[in-house]
């Protein structure tokens, strides 16, 4: 019997303030060089006030959270919705929360709700996972 509960909270994942060498690093590293998330001037033609940090790097941190939590190979499905643009300087709590236990072709899962929350509480991305537990 899994000791994974219904209402059962991960624990949270408190990252530093996004820089630009954080997101220089993470373009170098998944081949997603839009000059809107590196360059400033770039950003500032399309009506931004300055480059911001790529969706893909956010969810990345919540699957370093999910993966804190529960083994990567106990990973089964991982989907996000982005709900709003995350600013250079951001500081990004990822947090989730177990709200169904469910059976997968004779495995144990948890349903899992998972969002990244910007500093003063707005969402910039939520989702949902499911991990064998």
């Amino acid at each position: 019997m899994s000791a994974v509960k219904v209402d059962d909270v991960i624990p949270e994942l408190v990252l530093p303030p996004v820089s630009r060498a954080t997101l220089a690093l993470y373009a170098g590293a998944s081949g997603d060089h839009n000059p809107i998330h590196i360059d400033s001037d770039f950003a500032k033609k399309a009506g931004m006030p300055d480059v911001f940090v790529h969706g893909m790097l956010t969810m990345a941190y919540l699957g370093r959270m999910l993966t804190n939590w529960q083994p990567q190979s106990q990973l089964r499905k991982f989907t996000s919705r982005f709900l709003a643009i995350t600013e250079i300087g951001a500081v990004l709590s990822c947090s989730g929360k177990v709200t169904e236990l469910l059976d997968d072709n004779g495995s144990l899962c948890a349903r899992v709700e998972i969002q990244a929350t910007k500093q003063g509480g707005t969402a910039a991305v939520i989702g949902e996972a499911i991990v064998s537990v």
